[in-house]
């Protein structure tokens, strides 16, 4: 009887949280917070291990030694002794909130129809009351830049918090990058359709890079000229000259970095990011040279090539920071919106092949805001920056003990549950009450 009340509990939850909402973005926040005791890991390195953390309105007053203070504690007290504190996770290049459903359809809203869209806004496409979204925040990760996909330049990213009923109110920083996947100078024969798998030089690659730099000139011509027309795309480019937009570039062979390089010189741009690099270690230095940073790809992956150490996936962090080059982590391939809640572990998983667990966490937190624009206000717990933070029982980093009691973004004390969670627990309770009010009448008879 018992396994048939489950069977039916599972059911009506499938039901029930296909058509269900979000859970409640919280409310402002409403009276200081102080957090004592936790191991504090302020995202630049420092760690304080009897930490002092106040916040109100949405900002860090005090981060501090705890034992070295009599300061007075304000508002909401939280005694966290023997937990930590950690900024809140940020995930870079991202298709979170838009798409729902891969199989289907009509839930996919990541790419659209062109080649060259500069104009197209990730934005106005977020869908805030995403469950995927809201997945993220069990695992710290309360941030993400959202980009589009698809064609030579797919569009314009913006960096939005993760609890928010719409995208107006998620919006962190409105269209902070332009994205291009740069193309292959080497294919591979669809061996599906017969054709030679092996890697031969792409006829047309010398083609697509000069289509974009004529684009990136006929943009700069319309705008410096006084014109009778509007051109959506080339009004677009007006802030990337500016600086004001940065340029996300999405390549991984060494040549194809170096000729992206070329093309930052060329075009005089600023903001330069790689996406991906997995061949970056190979040139490193040009890389240190222009200052351009590099989000690499989850490390959760095989070497592609056979010469390649079998950990070269998980140490490549590690190799192109110690040669100087400013990274961070992004979680894009196969199941990319499930994976990203995966972010703290694939940081865990570069410390545990050489880099300092402290340097690791980095890779998500401030190193990630430097390369997104936003590190004045998110990416480490420093007084006058954003309170979006969030306690664990242990360490972040570690499957095993990432189990987060509180989370706060701007401030505002977040749920950590999905409504598959709180339906859960919803009909348990009431399965159980149910089978102890059962229990209670045949004890009677």
């Amino acid at each position: 009887m018992k396994s048939v009340y489950n069977y039916i509990l599972i059911a009506f939850l499938i039901i029930s949280g296909n058509s269900s909402a979000q859970q409640t973005p919280a409310p402002e926040q409403s009276e200081a917070v102080t957090i004592v005791g936790a191991t504090a890991h302020l995202g630049n390195g420092e760690v304080i291990e009897n930490s002092l953390i106040i916040f109100e309105n949405g900002k860090l007053t005090q981060v501090m030694d705890a034992t070295s203070t009599k300061m007075q504690y304000r508002g909401e007290i939280i005694q966290a002794e023997g937990k930590h504190v950690y900024p809140g996770f940020i995930a870079p290049n991202s298709t979170l909130g838009l798409v729902e459903i891969a199989a289907v359809r009509p839930t996919i809203d990541q790419d659209e129809i062109g080649e060259i869209l500069p104009n197209v806004r990730s934005l106005i496409a977020y869908n805030a009351e995403s469950k995927i979204v809201e997945s993220m925040r069990p695992n710290g990760v309360l941030l993400g830049q959202i980009v589009p996909r698809g064609g030579l330049v797919s569009g314009t990213s913006s960096v939005v918090q993760f609890d928010a009923w719409n995208w107006e109110d998620a919006v962190v920083k409105e269209d902070d990058a332009l994205h291009i996947n740069w193309p292959d100078a080497f294919s591979r024969g669809r061996w599906w359709r017969g054709e030679d798998p092996n890697l031969k030089p792409n006829k047309e690659y010398t083609e697509e890079i000069q289509k974009l730099e004529d684009f990136f000139n006929e943009a700069k011509a319309y705008l410096a000229g006084a014109q009778d027309y509007t051109h959506l795309p080339y009004q677009a480019m007006e802030t990337v000259f500016t600086g004001e937009k940065r340029v996300f570039v999405h390549v991984d062979g060494e040549k194809e970095i170096l000729d992206a390089l070329q093309f930052k010189k060329d075009q005089k741009l600023d903001g330069f990011v790689i996406v991906g690099g997995y061949n970056a270690l190979g040139v490193a230095e040009q890389l240190k040279e222009n200052n351009v940073p590099v989000l690499v790809n989850r490390p959760h992956s095989t070497p592609e090539m056979a010469y390649e150490d079998y950990d070269y996936p998980y140490k490549l962090a590690k190799l192109l920071q110690d040669r100087g080059v400013l990274v961070g982590i992004e979680s894009s391939g196969q199941m990319e919106r499930m994976n990203t809640r995966n972010l703290p572990f694939y940081a865990g998983t570069v410390a545990a092949f050489g880099m300092d667990k402290e340097n690791a966490l980095q890779l998500i937190t401030l190193n990630t805001a430097k390369i997104l624009g936003i590190d004045d206000t998110y990416g480490s717990l420093e007084k006058g920056k954003s309170a979006t933070l969030f306690i664990s029982e242990g360490d972040a980093l570690d499957m095993r003990t990432n189990r987060l009691t509180h989370a706060f973004i701007d401030g505002r004390k977040i749920s950590l549950e999905s409504h598959q969670t709180e339906l859960w627990k919803r009909y348990s309770e009431k399965y159980e009450n149910q089978e102890t009010e059962k229990q209670k009448e045949e004890d009677s008879k």
